[in-house]
């Protein structure tokens, strides 16, 4: 069977918050009459990322043909999870033209290319590209590392230390898999620090790569769309940090769930927040909140301190629970601490 019949699947990854939801929104708005179809693979067990883009469903996208995946890495599910669900999407009546997978923003890209080869799949899909988006501004400051004062503490506690830390190894890896790269939230970074972003990623890169800039995930789909790559069969050109270990690691990496009562003041939920960012040294915080007095449900999503509100749609007949996922490093996770700095603040 001929790549030509095959049905091309688009791996989108980044770093935490770097965008790649607002993207594969931008793909479903202009599918370029592609009948397209998603899976979400998220970190922990919230589905945050799925119910925004199901709110953007539509013909060329329907609903059921936007699905997730949160028992844990798509990789580490090969068997379990994720080679049943895209024979589920190949099996729909209308069989989609094309597939995005967004990895979770903590996951190593080339173990998932090679659950690719499985022979269930094989024959049916390919991997038609590997895009990789990295947030300018942050790339710029060097937020996707930990300070060098850190680093060296590390170092000086471990003499066999030779690698860098996992949040480094990610990004490493996301990028020297990548078959292009796009540099989000240019407009945040300005000229010089996208320039800078572009130059640090540049000699990152194991091999050349075009590197777009993009605001808001406004990127025309025949850029990064067909590019028939073939990536399954092109590992070797994409080296890891962990190539030659028989499997990967996630424990770097933990998830708390936060649930909270209505509250009355955004205001305070997000100096809660950005309290926790610097304090606990979170990475990632998303979910949904019910306000008192608000039929619509305010999606909160936060990078560090960054953090961004707004409201996304009607509570309708849904209960009006608020649910935030907070991630961090494993070491930072303090569950505890974690819960009191999101509910003191925040009033009943």
């Amino acid at each position: 069977m001929s790549d030509l019949t095959k049905t091309p699947v688009t791996v989108i990854t980044g770093f935490l918050g770097s965008g790649k939801t607002t993207l594969i929104r931008h793909l479903m708005a202009n599918p370029q009459g592609r009948r397209l179809a998603v899976l979400v693979n998220e970190f922990g067990t919230m589905g945050v990322d799925g119910e925004i883009l199901k709110s953007c469903a539509d013909d060329n996208c329907p609903a059921e043909n936007i699905l997730e995946l949160s028992n844990g890495c798509i990789c580490c599910t090969v068997a379990d999870d994720f080679i049943p669900t895209l024979e589920r999407l190949m099996a729909m009546p209308k069989r989609p033209d094309h597939i995005l997978i967004e990895t979770s923003g903590l996951a190593l890209p080339k173990p998932l290319l090679r659950a690719f080869d499985w022979p269930a799949i094989r024959s049916r899909i390919t991997v038609d590209g590997v895009i990789a988006l990295a947030d300018a501004e942050a790339v710029a400051a060097g937020r996707f590392a930990p300070d060098e004062a850190a680093v060296q503490a590390q170092r000086e506690a471990d003499d066999s230390l030779d690698h860098d830390t996992p949040l480094a190894e990610v990004f490493e890896d996301q990028i020297a898999c990548a078959d292009i790269i796009l540099l989000t939230k240019a407009d945040l970074a300005g000229t010089e620090g996208v320039a800078l972003a572009r130059a640090l990623i540049e000699a990152e890169a194991p091999r050349p790569l075009p590197i777009l800039t993009v605001t808001d995930g406004a990127v025309d789909p025949r850029v990064i769309l067909g590019l028939g790559r073939a990536a399954e069969d092109d590992l070797d050109a994409r080296p890891s940090h962990h190539d030659g270990a028989e499997d990967h690691e996630h424990e770097d990496f933990d998830s708390v769930v936060i649930d909270l009562p209505e509250i009355d003041d955004p205001a305070a939920l997000t100096a809660a927040i950005e309290r926790l960012a610097i304090q606990q040294n979170i990475l990632r915080v998303k979910g949904h909140v019910a306000v008192r007095g608000k039929p619509m449900r305010l999606l909160v999503q936060a990078v560090g301190a960054r953090v961004r509100q707004q409201y996304d749609q009607p509570w309708g007949s849904r209960p009006r629970s608020s649910r935030l996922v907070v991630i961090a490093e494993h070491d930072d996770v303090n569950e505890a601490a974690i819960r009191s700095a999101l509910l003191g603040p925040v009033p009943a």
